[in-house]
């Protein structure tokens, strides 16, 4: 085929992994390795990384270091990255011929950093999207290839519908950014209006401030109900006792 790449994936595990195959593969290009930071490769279940299609060597560098070297020997003119726990090297960065794509679910520059849908949900942002861009040496900054919105953060929401919505939208664009990569676009700028960078959320975020809005509150509620918590619910202090609340309103009862 015409512009046909090497392309190399990173990822958090095999699932993510799995998700930036098919679209890749379906266009034609050559998959030459899969790049999973060994974290979450010990944290596979038995097997889970051995079923991934076929092909690619499978790679879990040690260090930035190890990465940079072991990306070179696949000789890969692109990298499309979606959750991988690391942040790159300028030596990695500079590895594959076109760069590196990396895929984003917020509409940046608002919400740059490691859990922006959560952050969306926490400041009653109504809406968020996916936008794949060029990565450079910092979080979330580079230029922007493709970007879309339009998956909504309803009021009584729910995690895996979101999360669902995501992975669709994610695969869409990769196929776009794909096209536009493999002719040499450059992408655009990220502005400055809006941006923002949140980091994890950490022990500070567990607890509920009644001095906060009916609305903070609530959202704060809601991000929790998104998943990915040690605990169900943000805790507070109801009736002189502590309680992890698991469903709030900002209607009067």
């Amino acid at each position: 085929m015409r512009n046909r790449l090497r392309i190399a994936l990173m990822s958090y595990g095999a699932e993510g992994l799995a998700e930036l195959h098919a679209p890749c593969a379906a266009a034609g290009h050559e998959l030459v390795a899969y790049v999973c930071a060994p974290s979450a490769a010990e944290a596979a279940p038995d097997g889970a990384l051995g079923q991934l299609p076929p092909g690619p060597d499978l790679l879990i560098p040690h260090s930035a270091t190890d990465l940079a070297g072991a990306l070179a020997r696949h000789r890969p003119d692109l990298v499309v990255c979606n959750g991988f726990p690391w942040k790159l090297s300028a030596e990695a960065l500079r590895v594959p011929r076109l760069g590196v794509l990396n895929i984003h679910p917020s509409l940046l520059p608002r919400h740059r950093g490691p859990m922006p849908i959560h952050w969306a949900i926490r400041q009653g942002d109504p809406e968020t999207g996916v936008t794949i861009h060029w990565m450079d040496e910092s979080f979330d900054t580079g230029r922007i290839l493709v970007q879309r919105g339009g998956v909504e953060l309803p009021d009584d929401l729910d995690g895996d519908s979101v999360f669902a919505e995501i992975q669709i939208l994610s695969s869409e664009l990769l196929s776009e950014a794909l096209e536009l990569a493999a002719a040499g676009h450059a992408g655009s700028e990220q502005g400055q209006e809006g941006a923002s960078y949140e980091g994890t959320m950490g022990p500070q975020n567990a607890v509920i401030d009644w001095s906060a809005s009916r609305r903070e509150v609530h959202d704060l509620v809601r991000t929790f109900r998104f998943g990915l918590f040690p605990v169900p619910g943000p805790l507070a202090v109801v009736g002189g006792r502590w309680v992890a609340v698991l469903k709030s309103s900002t209607e009067m009862s």
